[in-house]
């Protein structure tokens, strides 16, 4: 049994562990709690998806291969931009799939008919920019870039953005998306880029938290009068 001066540091090592450490259990367990009573697909934006989306059809399109004869096809996929269609082709060159011509980009007039067709009708753009880099804590960050980011005027602060290179829909970002994220950088302690779950911080904090709980079990098993009692009996 332990008694006396070890079990005064234990208690001592308990609780001050607990002061440091509380904080960031607390942050896990109200990020934990929000994670579990959301619905994922909100968070993703899903209500502001249009569904039922057509794929619109074209005729008197070009042979891919007549594009230009330097130009070796890996892979390519037609587009629509304002009911125009478009190759992408080898995921780096958009071309007019009824003139062959090479275009750079999409502007701001066809990022906003991809936005429109995308997501549900009666939002009402407000702004619109076009970005070329995010830094780590972006709510964009990890996507293509450059790109459109559409704002409208909306309760949700809700932004779509648009690839600015071959038009693709990227993602929607709302305020409970952005709840969200915040949560998700202090559940995972990456501060610095908010996606990594391996980081060194929160290695430590789990250990420590591990540390806490044992130091309690251990704090129970020498302070448990019926312990005590079995102790006795033993030395007896």
């Amino acid at each position: 049994m332990i008694k006396g001066k070890k079990a005064k540091w234990i208690r001592k090592s308990h609780r001050y562990l607990g002061i440091f450490i509380g904080l960031q259990f607390l942050m896990w367990t109200i990020s934990g709690l929000y994670f579990s009573w959301t619905n994922i697909d909100d968070i993703h934006g899903m209500q502001f998806h249009k569904k039922g989306i057509v794929a619109q059809s074209f005729s008197g399109l070009i042979s891919p291969s007549l594009l230009h004869p330097s130009i070796a096809i890996q892979s390519i996929e037609l587009r629509e931009f304002n009911k125009n269609p478009f190759y992408w082709v080898n995921g780096k060159m958009l071309y007019n799939a009824k003139t062959g011509k090479l275009k750079k980009g999409i502007t701001k007039e066809e990022a906003l008919a991809i936005a429109d067709k995308n997501i549900v009708s009666g939002l009402k753009a407000k702004e619109i920019q076009l970005i070329k880099e995010v830094g780590k804590h972006h709510e964009y960050r990890e996507h293509l870039l450059p790109a459109y980011v559409i704002s409208y005027q909306e309760p949700n602060n809700l932004k779509v953005y648009i690839s600015a290179n071959d038009g693709a829909f990227q993602t929607i970002r709302h305020r409970d998306w952005r709840w969200f994220d915040f949560l998700w950088m202090t559940h995972t302690m990456d501060y610095e880029g908010r996606d990594n779950m391996n980081n060194i911080v929160l290695r430590v904090f789990s250990l420590l938290g591990l540390i806490t709980v044992l130091s309690g079990f251990l704090l129970w098993y020498i302070s448990s009068p019926t312990i005590r009692k079995i102790w006795r009996k033993i030395k007896k």
